[in-house]
């Protein structure tokens, strides 16, 4: 009864499955990147896959899911279907397949067959075959026809009315007949299926391909006071998988998707690779959603992404006036953390002098204008020269993958104009008493003609129990270890900094 009653209750409340449409015949592509902006170069990568004239992909950090929709036609019975027009480094364990006008057909097997004409293979279909050379021979040429025996090292034995004879490869001019059977023009697929009804058919098919990722890179331009700035975004994509999508629809994977990543195996690609009983599960800017725990960027329009090549596609629309910080950062003991016991040693000290680190900053949130999940790439700042209007390259850096509603900062190199030095001026230790004490004098010095803001970062590394007894300017807590001070640095003028560390353990 209780069975009963909960089976009438889940049927009620349950949904109504809904009807989707079927989809138009085309392609759609998905692409996902794990490069590392600081070292993955597009351009430089295709270039030397140029270069060196391997077919060889592995080392693309990404890879695509290819969706076919497409009209064929499927047997009645049992009966084979050939699918061209598929990736070079398709890989064929994760194809699938859906005829969307008869649910019922099924794959039985599937053959992925990879062995492209080439003039080595087209030789070799040939031995035992009439081939014609025509020979250069002085001035003229001359057609030599006969039984071709064999086709390698560079020449070619052929049987003919005269003999056997010896011709090398280089400069003579072959003619053949037809294409021999089993060589293939494009990559394809070969399904052994089980058709229902039979006929023409809608179908889709779904698969992964390496040799293809992308990777982000953004411009801001600074105003005059850096406190707002510009900003645009580019995709960079990069396709090698030895097929062409033309208009087709894009999208992008923003985040660390896990994928198990095969051992490279470097063997020749030929002849046929088959797998039975294939799994049959359907597996102006970009528009960006939440997908998963990951963010899904897709390109509003349809557009061409062609094999051996690189393009660059607006990430969004430019966005201006959105407020920027920037400061400079003196942080003479960066890297230092907290110890697993009091360091006691006098002579341990961090002091000299030091450049500030050159630092922008912004908030990625709606009420700046921003407000969009930023993929991580290489991002670039600009100003412009009043002198004559153009914009000079002032700094770049590298930001990982950016939620809305974060913190951008952008280190930009280290400064000109202004110096700090750091000195230790007292130091205390009651080891009975299990007390020491530790003074210093920052000074920072500004040789420009306008006031600086100055940030300096303390790290209080000598052990996790500290008091501040001691200062002259206020300072703000930012960690269990960490101080900071800020200051207004007149134009040719400097401030100082002292304070006093109390330690006790």
């Amino acid at each position: 009864m209780f069975t009963l009653t909960l089976t009438l209750a889940l049927s009620v409340i349950a949904p109504a499955p809904v009807a989707l449409e079927k989809p138009e015949p085309g392609t759609s592509l998905t692409v996902y990147s794990s490069a590392d902006p600081a070292g993955f170069n597009p351009q430089q990568f295709v270039q030397q896959q140029r270069n060196s004239g391997a077919d060889n992909v592995w080392g693309v950090p990404g890879y695509g899911v290819v969706k076919v929709v497409r009209k064929v036609a499927i047997p009645k019975g049992i009966g084979e279907l050939a699918f061209t027009d598929v990736a070079a480094w398709i890989d064929p364990t994760t194809v699938s397949f859906v005829d969307l006008d008869d649910d019922s057909t099924t794959v039985l097997e599937q053959n992925f067959q990879f062995d492209l004409v080439s003039p080595s293979k087209l030789m070799e279909r040939y031995i035992g075959r009439s081939v014609t050379l025509a020979v250069p021979m002085g001035e003229g040429v001359s057609n030599v026809t006969g039984e071709l025996l064999s086709a390698n090292q560079g020449q070619l034995v052929l049987k003919t009315a005269d003999g056997i004879k010896i011709i090398p490869m280089g400069g003579a001019q072959v003619t053949l007949g037809e294409l021999p059977g089993g060589l293939l023009t494009k990559p394809t697929l070969v399904w052994k299926l089980a058709g229902g009804t039979g006929g023409e058919h809608l179908i889709r098919t779904t698969y992964q391909t390496a040799g293809m990722t992308w990777r982000s890179d953004y411009n801001i331009v600074l105003n005059g006071s850096d406190t707002s700035g510009s900003l645009n975004g580019w995709v960079t994509l990069m396709n090698l998988s030895g097929a062409s999508y033309e208009n087709t629809e894009l999208k992008l994977v923003a985040g660390d998707v896990h994928k198990v990543e095969p051992r490279p195996v470097y063997a020749a690609r030929g002849g046929v690779m088959k797998m039975e009983a294939m799994a049959m599960a359907d597996a102006s800017g970009f528009a960006e959603k939440e997908f998963a725990d990951f963010h899904l960027y897709t390109l509003p329009r349809r557009t061409d992404v062609l094999q051996n090549s690189t393009q660059q596609i607006a990430l969004f629309p430019p966005v201006d006036g959105f407020k920027v910080k920037k400061e400079l950062v003196f942080d003479f003991a960066s890297g230092m953390g907290t110890p697993g016991v009091p360091i006691l040693d006098r002579d341990f000290n961090i002091a000299g002098k030091a450049k500030p680190a050159i630092l922008v900053s912004f908030e990625n949130k709606k009420d700046n204008e921003l407000g969009m999940p930023l993929p991580a790439g290489k991002i670039r700042v600009y100003k412009e020269d009043p002198a004559d209007g153009t914009l000079e390259f002032i700094g770049e850096d590298l930001i990982a993958h950016t939620p809305r509603n974060e913190t951008v900062k952008i280190r930009l190199g280290e400064a000109f104009d202004v110096v700090g030095e750091r000195t230790r001026t007292d130091f205390t230790i009651d080891n009975a008493g299990k007390r020491m004490t530790e003074t210093f004098r920052i000074e920072v010095r500004n040789q420009k003609s306008a006031q600086q803001k100055v940030r300096v970062i303390e790290r209080l590394y000598r052990w996790t129990n500290w008091q501040i007894d001691q200062k002259n300017i206020n300072f703000e807590k930012l960690d269990s270890s960490t101080i900071a001070f800020d200051l207004d640095v007149p134009p040719e003028g400097s401030k100082t900094i002292t304070y006093r560390v109390v330690y006790t353990w």
